[in-house]
């Protein structure tokens, strides 16, 4: 029989070898990115001294006292030669909370910060934080854009579920201390925020996704572009939508900017996720457009369709049929790591390059918003491949 100490010995034995696996990326795939075989983080990613008491007296079964149920939706930065995700942590309480995992590869070997993120709280406290966007800007703060979730206070007596969201702001040098700042000011609910890293004519700027609810996007017309004077009291005074929701598209019932968008020679790089409405519930995939240099409201690329979709076991999870991102990471060498989660339950990442994604979003064909139009497209890549094949 085991005794205690061995049995801590043994869960710290399991847990080392899941951190410290290799990560092997997926053969095969579609020549846009590269899949890795295994999650980057999942619930049991967590430290065990988060997950357990490891007193012998408190705990003579060596029962997990404090249990996590899913590692999601992260935001990402390069920070001190290290790959950090600012990961949603959810509890088995179904409270999220922000935890720092450090990788050394972007890869694998995740291993989380010994402690989360101590958040402070608003004027008004928020019941769960999630999904934060992070933002190094120019002006020399690291600005972090997440989800504050309260009760909806108008709701009918007995109705727990309505909710209210607003994009809650805080800033740091460190990742490690920081300074909340009052939640942004709009006319609607927001989910989705994202700040731009660069100024705009002298102001902050915002990828924003009114919403006429917490769910439903209603009349928000997709993400949304604002100008802000101040991020210590930020208030959106006009919007603009950069990139609209359509019927019969991946992002009918609503859509959202992911992380930042990443500067290239040719644009602006936008990561994004879309929703549609199907049989199985709501399905959620990620896709891509860019917009210009000059002018970060104008749309210069939009590619038809899903740049990524769940597949295999990431479709099964708490929220199944889900692919969601809020992070991604430009090396020096162009090298693009994507993180996202599949079914709000765990974390992954895939790869690619600066390169081949402006190649992505530049020459492949838009979306003609109707079946005779999607036809035509494909015959002129046809006609075009049957030339080459007969040597025409």
């Amino acid at each position: 029989m085991e005794t205690f100490k061995e049995k801590v010995e043994s869960l710290i034995q399991e847990y080392e070898e899941l951190i410290t696996r290799k990560n092997v990326p997926v053969e095969g795939g579609n020549g846009i990115f590269t899949r890795y075989e295994y999650p980057v983080l999942t619930a049991a990613h967590t430290p065990i001294f988060w997950r357990y008491d490891l007193d012998e007296k408190s705990n003579p079964y060596l029962m997990e006292r404090i249990g996590m149920n899913a590692t999601m939706n992260s935001g990402a930065i390069k920070w001190n030669g290290k790959y950090l995700l600012m990961v949603r942590v959810e509890g088995a309480d179904r409270k999220s909370f922000f935890a720092v995992a450090e990788s050394p590869n972007g890869i694998d070997n995740f291993r989380f910060w010994d402690y989360p993120v101590t958040m402070p709280e608003d004027t008004i406290p928020a019941t769960n934080v999630y999904d934060m966007r992070l933002t190094a800007h120019e002006d020399g703060w690291i600005y972090g854009i997440f989800c504050a979730e309260r009760h909806d206070d108008m709701a009918p007596l007995g109705d727990l579920s309505s909710a209210t969201a607003t994009a809650a702001i805080a800033r740091t040098k460190d990742l490690k201390n920081w300074e909340r700042l009052p939640d942004l000011k709009t006319k609607s609910q927001q989910r989705n925020v994202v700040l731009h890293p660069e100024f705009v004519d002298g102001k902050y700027a915002l990828y924003t996704r009114p919403q006429d609810g917490f769910i439903d996007a209603g009349s928000g017309g997709g993400i949304g572009w604002a100008l802000v004077d101040d991020m210590t009291h930020a208030e959106v005074k006009e919007e603009k939508i950069i990139d609209q929701r359509y019927y019969h598209t991946i992002k009918e019932v609503k859509n959202g900017e992911g992380p930042h968008p990443i500067k290239t020679a040719k644009g602006w790089l936008h990561l994004a996720h879309g929703v549609r409405a199907c049989a199985a519930g709501l399905r959620y995939v990620l896709y891509m457009y860019m917009t210009s240099l000059e002018d970060p409201t104008q749309l210069i690329a939009a590619p038809a369709g899903a740049f990524m979709v769940p597949q295999g076991e990431e479709r099964i999870g708490d929220v199944s049929n889900v692919l969601f991102t809020n992070g991604w990471i430009a090396d020096e060498d162009g090298t693009v790591y994507i993180y996202y989660a599949s079914s709000d339950t765990r974390m992954h990442v895939a790869t690619s390059t600066v390169d081949k994604l402006v190649d992505y979003c530049m020459n492949t064909p838009a979306d003609g918003l109707c079946s005779s139009a999607s036809v035509a497209t494909l015959n002129k890549l046809i006609d075009k491949n049957l030339q080459i094949i007969n040597g025409d």
